[in-house]
Order: C-alpha cells, then structure tokens, then sequence
C-alpha cells in the first residue's frame, strides 16, 4: 500500500500538472483530458467495490448510465440547471444500488459478476420503454461549449474521487472491506456487519461513477439508451483499476491515465492495432502483474525481472 507521504507528495507535482493542460494545452489535449479524467473516476469507483471489497462488480455502467440519465430528463424534459440534473442522478444511481444491492451482494466470485452483467442490459431495455427518458430515440441536452469548464469538472471529480479512496485506505469503514475482500466469514466473526459494508461501498462506488456519468452527458450534449450503458466501458474501468493495480489509492487512476493515453496514441496512429489493445492489456496484467502496476513498482527494485518470473510460474505457463 502506497505510504501518505508518497501519496501527498504525487499530489504535489501531478495536480498542478494536470489543472495547468487548460492553459498549456491544445483544444484537442484539453478533449482528451476531459475523457481521461473521467475514465479515471470511473476506475477508482470500480476500485471502492472491485479492489477494496474484492467484489467484481460488471454493474458500474448501469451508474454511469443513470446519472447520465438524471441530468438529461432534468436539463431536456424540465429545463432545470445542470446540478439538479447532476443531483438527481446521485439519487438515482444510490437509490439502485441499495435496492439491487441487496440481493446481489448475497452472491459471491463469478455468480455475483454474471448477475451484475446482466444489469445492462435490463435496465437498458427498461429505459427504452419510457417516454420521459427519450425511449430509444434518446435526449438532447443544451450545448455548452466550454471544454475548460468539462476539464475542471473531471478533475475535481477525480480528486474527490482519490480523497474518498484515501480516506477508505486509512479508515475503519476501509478496513473491514479490506478484511471481506480477504476472507468475508472471517470478517463476519470478528465484528464486521458484512452487508451493511459491502451494500454502503455498493453505494459509494454508484455515487461517484453516477456524477462521471452526468458531467459526460452535459459534455457530448446527447444520450441514447444504448451509449448510456454501455457495458464495454464498464470493462475498460476494470482494466484500468486492475492494470494500475486493485485495492490502491492511486493505483487505478495511474492506470487509467496511462491506459487512455496508449489507446489514444494508437488509435490516431496504427488503428487497426487499436482495437486489440485491452485485450493484451487482461492478458499482460493477469498473468505478469496480477496486482499491478502499483506493486510491480513496490517488488521490482528488489526482484528485477524474477518478478514476472514468479507470476508466470505462478500461472503455470
């Protein structure tokens, strides 16, 4: 686990760098920035359920889809202020994930992944039935062109979303998920409400991926049942939390970071190789790094390249 002080001191030289690409930065950089910080708060929500709680939730998008949701039926239907919209879909996505959390949460390794898996598609096809929602034609929220205004949007999300995963790190309420993710009937024995935690980490991770979800609709101006839910991007949050490195504070956003700039890289350059990227990220993180980027950087001074050595072993390839 990342020290406090490794952690502030990151803090000090990458948040100045980031909150200057506006000022530095083409109009194009400043576009990407904006998806690459949301990408990234998407990752440390995943990260809250996913790497602290060891619950591998395929559900996120759903949450992202329902904030997404929330400020377009505010902004497009009832002509109200875009932090209405933003807080509605707040409201929505928790009040989602408490009610299907309760449930879900019963279950446990692949049964509870393939019950989150078909989240999507459910409440996609429920979404295209309701004519406040756009059915599947979709809405179309009023344009503000100020990528400036997105970019610090995402960036203060982003770092709202670090704060909650450090304060996680170092709490009470961090510790038990920790001792769940571990061994949950252990945690069950020595005090921890297991459902009570896992259902309140449910929420927390809805939360700050539902805000990810309305600053994005606000941004591309229109959603459609489809874009909304996308289960891809709920892959590519998990890629990115698992490359950087599960259960960390700053693991999932480095991951992220570097992830989307490589993608970005290779799709203006070589695209055909483009899509086959993520695929050889799963494939790289399991079997080389299966905790990281983050404790490759802890092991590798002391391992060298025995490291990788150990996990393919491990992996009996």
């Amino acid at each position: 686990m990342t020290s406090p002080a490794r952690i502030v001191l990151i803090a000090l030289v990458g948040v100045p760098l980031l909150v200057a690409v506006p000022w530095i930065g083409t109009p194009v950089v400043v576009q990407f920035g904006i998806n690459m910080l949301l990408m990234a708060t998407l990752a440390q929500g995943w990260n809250i359920i996913g790497g602290y709680t060891g619950y591998s939730s395929f559900g996120n998008s759903v949450f992202f889809g329902l904030g997404a949701y929330g400020v377009g039926i505010a902004m497009a239907q009832f002509d109200q202020p875009f932090w209405a919209g933003l807080g509605l879909g707040l409201l929505l996505a928790v009040g989602f994930a408490l009610v299907i959390g309760l449930p879900v949460l019963r279950l446990k390794g692949h049964y509870f992944a393939i019950a989150t898996l078909g989240l999507a598609e459910v409440v996609t096809a429920i979404v295209s039935n309701i004519p406040i929602a756009g059915q599947n034609v979709g809405l179309v929220l009023p344009l503000l062109k100020s990528d400036v205004l997105f970019y610090e949007l995402a960036l203060g999300l982003l770092l709202l979303s670090t704060l909650v995963v450090f304060w996680l790190s170092r709490s009470r309420f961090g510790l038990g998920l920790i001792a769940i993710r571990e061994n949950e009937e252990a945690a069950a024995a020595m005090g921890v409400c297991t459902t009570r935690y896992k259902i309140l980490a449910f929420m927390l991770s809805a939360a700050l991926t539902s805000l990810a979800g309305g600053i994005n609709a606000y941004y591309i101006t229109f959603i459609d049942p489809a874009g909304a839910f996308d289960i891809t991007l709920n892959v590519k949050m998990i890629i990115m939390a698992v490359f950087g490195g599960p259960g960390t504070v700053l693991g999932p956003v480095a991951g992220a970071l570097l992830l989307s700039l490589v993608s970005e890289i290779l799709s203006s350059k070589v695209t055909n190789i483009a899509g086959f990227f993520f695929g050889a990220v799963i494939i790289a993180a399991v079997v080389l790094m299966p905790r990281g980027l983050s404790d490759l950087i802890r092991q590798f001074r002391g391992t060298g390249w025995r490291y990788f050595l150990q996990n393919i072993r491990d992996h009996r390839l």
